[in-house]
């Protein structure tokens, strides 16, 4: 019935809750230890959402042609073979998004402690967890609700920081002219390096997909959902980052996590800035919930066609699947506990970018192979958008192995952990159709 369905306003609100959060206002301070031009680092911001569109429309395309539940999941198990897309599930499940909740619930908490040192950072982080995921395990109208209302809020005080922040006037010189140095930051190692923060910042831009299934008209609106959530966030960053460095001199922001509160502190001054701080806190929270939202239907989806894992697919009188919500935040609680902010970014995002890499080259397998499939969306330009996409992801790959071998290598090793699961499950299922 309609009234269960995800609307089309609710989809592009997920798309940009998942988005903005935790690593637009954490990242920018590992950024700068390796670049020191502004212009380089709004070209990174740029060229970051422009690789996002891309992989938006490629996603959009691929969802328009099996537009059900799961994301990577469903579209490599059809596009590949059935091992890659659990595969790319189980690190959905797993770390996908599990982790980034625990990143941006690890930030939530360092704001509030930076104002009022008596909270315990983690401690309200598993508060926060907790009480979201009880939220999104009893209804989807409840969950969707809470969604739209903390994305809403997100935007408009996003919109306000700006606002206040292009006219304030700084006391440091702000540089931001294309100059040679700039251009030798843009083509350095550390460039690739700090743009798998900026992947991270704007990965999210699929979160459509996870949950397409649950769409109003969903060949329709998921392709529109994609494009216009990630078109909003790629300009809200570009300008938010300009903010950050127009306001905030390079040398206080290195390897600063809680850029958003210095920022703060400078336009509003110490009181107003602390309650600025604040106000970014809560917005995490919108970020939180888009993820605990998202991410079980990948379980879900798993659960429904693998029979070992058929306990994911479970749900509640409201067709919820609370098994796979609460599994992916007590991940999610462990992570807090276990892991520190920086390594869970590298992390997560060598992994998930090895399988949107994957994801997105399946496009040319869909229009060489699958040519007779109905596909009522086609992405402009084709096949630029992939072909860029590709290159970019790529380069950022092997960058990570070069400077970040212990996080990467702890990604693969995921994968060959997950790639054990699955001939176990394969090896079961086998077992219970001979008796």
């Amino acid at each position: 019935m309609k009234q269960n369905k995800i609307s089309f306003n609710t989809a592009v609100s997920i798309v940009i809750a998942n988005m903005i959060g935790t690593g637009v206002f954490t990242s920018l301070g590992f950024q700068v230890l390796g670049i020191q031009s502004g212009f380089a680092i709004i070209m990174l911001w740029v060229l970051g959402g422009i690789l996002a569109l891309c992989g938006a429309l490629t996603y959009g395309e691929i969802g328009s042609a099996f537009p059900q539940n799961g994301g990577e999941y469903n579209y490599l198990s059809k596009l590949y073979h059935p091992a890659v897309g659990f595969l790319s599930g189980w690190v959905s499940v797993t770390v996908g998004f599990a982790a980034p909740i625990a990143a941006a619930s690890v930030a939530l908490g360092k704001y509030v402690s930076k104002i009022y040192p008596q909270v315990n950072a983690i401690i309200l982080a598993f508060i926060v967890v907790i009480s979201i995921t009880i939220i999104h395990s009893l209804t989807l109208k409840a969950g969707s609700a809470f969604q739209r209302a903390f994305t809403l809020v997100k935007v408009i005080c996003i919109v306000m920081f700006v606002g206040f922040g292009l006219f304030h006037i700084p006391i440091h010189t702000v540089n931001f002219v294309a100059s040679k140095m700039a251009w030798n930051d843009i083509f350095s190692i550390s460039f690739a390096g700090s743009l798998i923060y900026v992947t991270y910042a704007y990965s999210g831009w699929n979160a459509a997909a996870y949950v397409a299934g649950e769409m109003e008209n969903p060949k329709k609106n998921l392709p529109k959902a994609l494009f216009v959530g990630t078109l909003i966030v790629m300009v809200v960053y570009t300008v938010l980052n300009y903010i950050f460095l127009y306001s905030v001199p390079i040398n206080e922001l290195k390897g600063v996590v809680e850029v958003g509160y210095l920022s703060a502190n400078k336009i509003f001054g110490v009181q107003l800035g602390q309650f600025m701080s604040l106000v970014i806190a809560v917005l995490l929270i919108s970020t939180i919930s888009a993820m605990i939202l998202a991410g079980p239907r990948v379980m879900q989806s798993m659960g429904n066609e693998i029979a070992p894992l058929k306990f994911f697919a479970k749900t509640n009188k409201n067709n919820v699947p609370f098994v796979a919500v609460i599994f992916q935040s007590v991940i999610a609680l462990i992570l807090v506990l276990t892991s520190s902010f920086e390594s869970l970014i590298n992390y997560v995002g060598f992994t998930l970018n090895l399988f949107t890499f994957l994801t997105v080259f399946s496009v040319f397998i869909l229009r060489y192979k699958y040519k007779s499939i109905q596909r009522p969306f086609k992405m402009p330009l084709y096949p630029l958008p992939p072909i860029l996409f590709l290159i970019i992801i790529g380069w950022i790959l092997v960058s990570l192995l070069k400077t970040k071998t212990t996080e990467s290598l702890f990604g693969l090793g995921t994968v060959a952990v997950g790639l054990v699961f699955y001939y176990i499950t394969v090896y079961l299922q086998k077992l219970k159709n001979a008796k």
